[in-house]
């Protein structure tokens, strides 16, 4: 099209009136397209012909001089243009700053107010603009528009300190005032649009209340994650309360329910999980914040059903929506990380966890079986690495068959066990020659290396485990003694090492070999205990006690094999010790051990031991009374 003579209003009134149709015409197409196709295909095509005419639309008005009466309809296109084109490819770029940014400069160009271009941001641009068009009632609406879309950039680039200042000056606030973005928004009005106005894909006060919704679930979230609950709260229940389609909706009353869990009040957050689950389609987060009530609760079946769903939820690809060509909710939030209440993590992390929570509530076989589908699912590739959940940690792929093979021998399927116990050191002997310097320089080298030897050692112990199982008592004490062999050389530099993870919830290296050694050692020793060589059980309940004095599990087992001997002198003695042992503070273990190795220790544990120690103390003290 040929650019009409500057000198004539006539030709340029003519063409203004064509690009007005224009503009109305593709916001009506558009608009019938979310209303009327059902094809997702169809109208992402029709919404890509609609951006191109917007497009040209823009280009035809930016090719003339800027005029004040052209700069509403140059605005209200800038404003479709970029509300398409970010709800379109679901995201914004660099290039809708770009046009913001050349949106105000022909505003300020309008009014011969453009300068030389300095290097100043697009924050300074705004303060120009607002100031320079005060006076200028005609152009309020489409700027409060265009600064809606500029709110909207920052909020999801969490530039959240411009976006403050941006609607301070909006409302025409001094310096100083409130920097709640909430409290700004909900004080924030933007001028009504005239009736006979372009017409806008999605006008400003629409747009106030999405960034509104949006601002309130991201403020909520993040006051969640850092712990100041009653804040949250609010902030989550004004989200509720806004501009929500039904999948933020569910966000919302998920995170509303973690908030009321952590602060005490778990009927009323199941109350939000029913709300969110009520929809029919079936959603990850709420359904992992239902196992955790659940757990809360102490309603143990609930909690692995909640979590048998959330399998389900994630092994199926969910259908995506034909979006709404609108800047909405979802486009303004972030995607949940490890800490967010809304992260439920992917299926094989929800599948470990299942397992996992099998194995600790007893159902053995359960756990067996939702393990060996877990390494199924990780070894053929469908999903391409296991990574932990990071909160709470963890555990790493050589932990994981760790666990399965625990949770095999528990549910008495050991041979099964020792098959996953082979192929775990497949994976993880290689490593072992570079044992001897590992330890030294443990602060600085991964995590897996440091580990290795406490993997292998324990994957030794699990075999003898299941040889127990089968009945091959000299192939377990083989296992056993190898194993010991291993953690023997194994030896980190405990205080250094210690010191520096004793903060924090993770297992210390040299705790769980500690606590592996005495699994070991107790283990070999009830072996021999049960082939009648009571002198050499006896041997290795010694050096358990040495190695963990006061542990109550090696010290039973001690005293126990003392009295079968009939060595009253030395059993009386070391009695004596125990109890004052006994008498002095525990010490704040601050750290935690692997699932596995929970479960080994488990296995040495008798389930009357405190009956039979008090048993001990009455037949040791009583002759000596007499």
């Amino acid at each position: 099209m040929s650019q009409a003579p500057l000198d004539s209003s006539s030709p340029r009134a003519s063409c203004m009136d064509l690009w007005r149709e224009k503009n109305d015409r593709l916001v009506r197409q558009t608009k019938q397209v979310t209303q009327d196709s059902d094809l997702l295909l169809r109208q992402q095509q029709l919404a890509q012909d609609a951006l191109q005419g917007f497009r040209e639309l823009l280009h035809s008005l930016q090719g003339l001089p800027a005029a004040i009466s052209a700069l509403p309809l140059e605005l209200t296109v800038i404003c479709n243009f970029i509300t398409l084109k970010a709800s379109h490819t679901q995201g914004f770029t660099e290039d809708q700053d770009q046009d913001i940014q050349h949106g105000l400069e022909r505003v300020l160009e309008a009014q011969k107010q453009l300068g030389p271009r300095l290097e100043c941001g697009l924050r300074e641009l705004w303060d120009s603009v607002l100031h320079a068009s005060s006076l200028l009632p005609e152009l309020l609406p489409a700027l409060h528009h265009l600064a809606g879309l500029q709110a909207a950039l920052w909020l999801s680039t969490d530039h959240l300190g411009d976006l403050a200042l941006l609607l301070q000056s909006l409302n025409g606030s001094q310096s100083g005032a409130s920097e709640d973005l909430l409290l700004l928004l909900k004080t924030w009005s933007p001028p009504a649009e005239e009736s006979d106005a372009p017409l806008t894909l999605q006008d400003a006060r629409g747009l106030r209340d999405v960034l509104l919704t949006a601002s309130a679930l991201r403020q909520g979230l993040q006051e969640l994650i850092t712990g100041s609950l009653p804040r949250a709260l609010s902030s989550l229940q004004e989200a509720a309360s806004g501009l929500c389609s039904w999948p933020v909706l569910v966000q919302v009353y998920t995170a509303l329910a973690t908030c009321l869990r952590k602060m005490g009040s778990p009927q009323r957050a199941l109350l939000y999980l029913v709300a969110a689950l009520k929809g029919g389609s079936v959603w990850g987060p709420p359904l992992l914040e239902a196992s955790r009530l659940y757990q809360q609760l102490g309603d143990t079946a609930a909690e692995l059903k909640s979590l048998e769903l959330l399998v389900d939820a994630l092994s199926v690809t969910q259908n995506s929506e034909a979006p709404q060509l609108l800047i909405e909710v979802e486009l303004l939030l972030p995607r949940p990380d490890p800490a967010s209440p809304l992260y439920c993590g992917t299926q094989s992390q929800a599948k470990h966890l299942l397992a996992s929570r099998c194995l600790q509530t007893g159902r053995a076989e359960d756990a067996a079986e939702h393990y060996l589908d877990l390494l199924a699912l990780l070894l053929d590739g469908l999903e391409p690495r296991f990574s932990p959940l990071p909160c709470p940690p963890g555990p790493c792929m050589p932990e994981v068959f760790l666990e399965a093979a625990v949770a095999l021998i528990q549910a008495n399927r050991a041979q099964d066990a020792l098959t996953v116990c082979e192929e775990l050191l497949s994976r993880t002997s290689s490593l072992l020659p570079k044992m001897p310097w590992l330890w030294e320089d443990a602060r600085n080298v991964a995590k897996e290396p440091i580990n290795c030897p406490l993997w292998v050692s324990a994957t030794y112990l699990l075999q003898g485990q299941a040889w127990v199982k089968l009945g091959d008592q000299k192939q377990a004490v083989s296992e056993y003694s190898r194993c010991l062999e291993l953690l023997f050389r194994a030896t980190p530099e405990d205080k250094e090492q210690g010191a520096a993870s004793n903060s924090d919830q993770r297992c210390r290296p040299d705790a769980a070999l500690q606590q592996l050694r005495l699994a070991a050692l107790i283990s070999r020793g009830l072996v021999w205990v049960a082939s009648g060589q009571d002198t050499k059980a006896l041997q290795d309940f010694l050096l358990s006690v040495q190695m963990c004095p006061g542990n109550r599990d090696a010290s039973f087992h001690l005293l126990q094999t003392l009295r079968r001997l009939d060595r009253r002198n030395e059993a009386t003695a070391f009695w004596w010790r125990l109890e004052a042992q006994t008498k002095l503070p525990p010490e704040d273990a601050t750290w935690s051990l692997p699932l596995y190795l929970e479960t080994c220790l488990n296995w040495i544990h008798p389930p009357d031991r405190e009956t039979l120690l008090e048993e001990f103390r009455t037949s040791l003290l009583e002759p000596s009374d007499l």
